[in-house]
């Protein structure tokens, strides 16, 4: 059984976000970047099928700039067995990642593609259900656990009232959720060993996608600070205050 995880580099997230002064961004200049957490969590998973004897094959994706092939040798230092690289400077937006991994999809005929269910910097959490449609596969997101069996995924998830079990008929899409597992350390001889793995770069047209943005951002601000809060005496002066000045009462 062929699997393919899709990874995307952002800022690292132990790293405080800069806004551009001109608000048109993100400040990335010298900044530590990083696999995204939740594709972190999709790669241990697929390494994990893979160890058990269920997956043959680990195929680690992303759809980025040139720098993203540190981000697919982390993947391969985890266990990947090789790596695709679709490079692109434009701003890669979830639809046209879509449509990348359906077209390589097309192309590796995996079993089961399983993506982080967001990725931190854009917060977008669409990529994998458009992909899901866009493929005619089945899905399930914000998976807390996956059993492989018999032509079948067996998927845990939360929701608001408690847990939901989806069966699903392979191939399938998941998306992971941070209680699916916890990522190994890469030690630096799996570092070492990445270095030979294969890591094909393509090109978007080489699989006849179009990446030009659909969405245009107008403006990138941060948050207003928060303001200091109050000592009152006593509950009497506390309840004034809701009523007349927060007017929360």
């Amino acid at each position: 059984m062929k699997v393919v995880v899709a990874v995307k580099r952002v800022v690292d997230y132990n790293v405080k976000v800069r806004v551009k002064s001109e608000g048109t961004g993100v400040d990335i200049a010298n900044v530590k970047m990083s696999m995204n957490p939740f594709d972190e969590i999709a790669v241990e998973e697929a390494v994990r099928l893979k160890e058990a004897g269920v997956a043959t094959e680990v195929i680690a994706v992303s759809a980025g700039v040139a720098q993203a092939q540190e981000t697919l040798r982390t993947a391969l230092a985890i266990g990947a067995d090789r790596a695709v690289l679709i490079e692109s400077n434009e701003d890669v937006q979830p639809l046209a990642v879509a449509k990348l991994l359906k077209a390589l999809i097309d192309r590796e005929q995996p079993s089961l593609v399983i993506l982080g269910k967001q990725a931190i910097d854009d917060d977008s959490n669409q990529t994998g259900q458009m992909l899901a449609a866009l493929a005619g596969l089945p899905q399930a997101t914000f998976a807390s656990k996956v059993t492989i069996e018999g032509g079948k995924a067996t998927v845990a998830r939360e929701v608001d009232g408690g847990t939901e079990t989806l069966s699903l008929t392979l191939p399938a899409v998941v998306t992971t959720d941070l209680r699916l597992n916890e990522p190994r350390y890469v030690t630096l001889p799996n570092i070492m060993k990445a270095k030979k793995k294969p890591l094909e770069t393509l090109k978007p047209e080489h699989l006849g996608v179009d990446v030009t943005p659909r969405l245009k951002t107008l403006k990138v601000a941060e948050p207003p600070r928060r303001s200091a809060g109050v000592v009152v005496p006593d509950i009497k002066t506390l309840v004034e205050k809701l009523k007349t000045e927060a007017k929360v009462l």
